[in-house]
């Protein structure tokens, strides 16, 4: 049994099929989605479907393989049993758990309905909604301060999507809405990326870290440091005694395992990943397996290992070999994880590319970003609408997706009409 179709959940699934076992596959929406690139939906530069693929369509030719539309509420080690919100249950053998991760609001759960995170496509569609309905609300602004908030975005959180983010917005007020509107000007917008830290995409080696900020620099971004947020609601975000209003805040700051890592009755760190053994299963259930961003695995670093796709991908590897293994009563092995590199995109021919043997950043890193995601993208068709959407957008300076769905209401100050 594999909980999750995510990068760990599907690496798993592919290394067990068409094995001589039986795999069910569980997962709460029907599709593959490429988490990387959620935030350039977010941003109008992609449709969803570019990104997201139907788990079915990918595991078609493993016939070993059942995958299930269901949603897991509650997870029994003890009598090896999965349980849904509808009261029916799955039984298993061998259980991966891949269920991922959401937004961390370190104790105030209450500004996730101010401050969506970016997890699914649904937050990308939301953040999508109140990104362009920002600049509508801005064009029919009465008041110049209402303008100003409307056109200010806060982004909190300075990791990878927060830095992603920052740089989409910047580019997509300055360029691709620069000519679309007649009361506001919408190169002026403010784009204002926070960290508590000291750094910007703390992970990464102190040049690139640096080499980041002079690029998000120089698009205009505004980007502070030390800074935490004290309080954030409806008109804006509070950060170290200072106001900022703002009618738009994406939340990048963290991420907190999903609430059924606690199911399965071993010892969690403080954002609820497992502590998993060597081999990726959990303590006292040699059966069950925790990946991805459901693991917290210390054994080679000493340090938990980032959640990133790389990392899932490789987990979801090793525990379906292990399983193989335990079938047939052959020792598992210890996962190691073999660290390729991190980067990340600021905009337009801008990135940070950490490769381990190579450190750079420009151009040639942004081409290089771009490639690594062009590979890792599941499907021929989604490779090629992404590809030619880049590239109209590259030499256009236009994104193509700028829909708003859903009802848009613009937001106007308290007390107004």
């Amino acid at each position: 049994m594999i909980l999750g179709g995510g990068f760990g959940g599907l690496s798993a699934a592919k290394t067990l099929a068409n094995k001589p076992v039986r795999v069910t596959l569980l997962d709460r929406t029907n599709h593959h989605l490429f988490q990387p690139l959620l935030y350039q939906v977010a941003t109008a530069g992609l449709n969803p479907a570019d990104i997201a693929q139907p788990i079915r369509h990918i595991l078609r030719d493993a016939g070993n393989i059942t995958v299930v539309l269901a949603e897991v509420s509650s997870i029994d080690p003890s009598s090896k049993r999965l349980l849904t919100p509808q009261g029916r249950s799955f039984t298993y053998d061998y259980l991966i758990v891949a269920a991922g991760a959401r937004h961390s609001y370190f104790g105030h759960e209450q500004w996730e309905g101010n401050a969506p995170g970016l997890k699914t496509l649904e937050d990308a569609l939301e953040l999508r909604r109140r990104i362009l309905g920002a600049f509508e609300t801005a064009e029919m602004a009465e008041t110049e301060e209402l303008r100003r908030s409307a056109q200010t975005f806060v982004i909190v959180g300075a990791g990878p999507t927060g830095v992603e983010m920052a740089g989409a917005i910047a580019e997509l007020a300055r360029h691709a809405l620069a000519a679309d509107f007649r009361n506001i000007d919408a190169r002026k917008t403010q784009v204002i990326l926070l960290d508590a830290a000291p750094r910007i995409l703390p992970t990464f080696a102190e040049d690139l870290s640096a080499s980041a900020l002079k690029q998000l620099r120089h698009m205009g971004v505004d980007v502070r440091t030390n800074k935490t947020v004290k309080e954030l609601n409806t008109e804006g975000v509070t950060i170290d005694g200072e106001f900022i209003p703002s009618r738009t805040v994406v939340w990048a700051a963290g991420n907190a395992a999903s609430p059924l890592a606690r199911e399965l009755g071993a010892a969690t760190d403080r954002a609820g990943r497992v502590l998993v053994n060597p081999d990726l299963s959990v303590p006292n259930h040699p059966e069950i397996y925790a990946i991805g961003d459901m693991a917290s695995f210390t054994h080679q670093t000493g340090t938990t290992l980032p959640g990133v796709s790389p990392v899932a991908i490789q987990m979801g590897r090793r525990a379906g070999q292990n399983i193989l293994a335990q079938i047939d009563r052959r020792p598992t092995r210890p996962f190691k994880y073999f660290d390729k590199g991190s980067m990340a995109t600021i905009g337009r021919n801008r990135a940070v590319v950490d490769l381990k043997f190579a450190r750079f950043g420009g151009f040639l890193a942004w081409l290089s970003w771009l490639f690594v995601h062009l590979i890792f993208l599941i499907g021929l068709r989604n490779k090629t609408l992404v590809f030619l959407e880049w590239a109209w957008a590259y030499f256009t300076y236009s994104h193509g997706a700028r829909l708003i769905y859903g009802a848009f209401r613009p937001k106007v100050p308290p007390g107004s009409a």
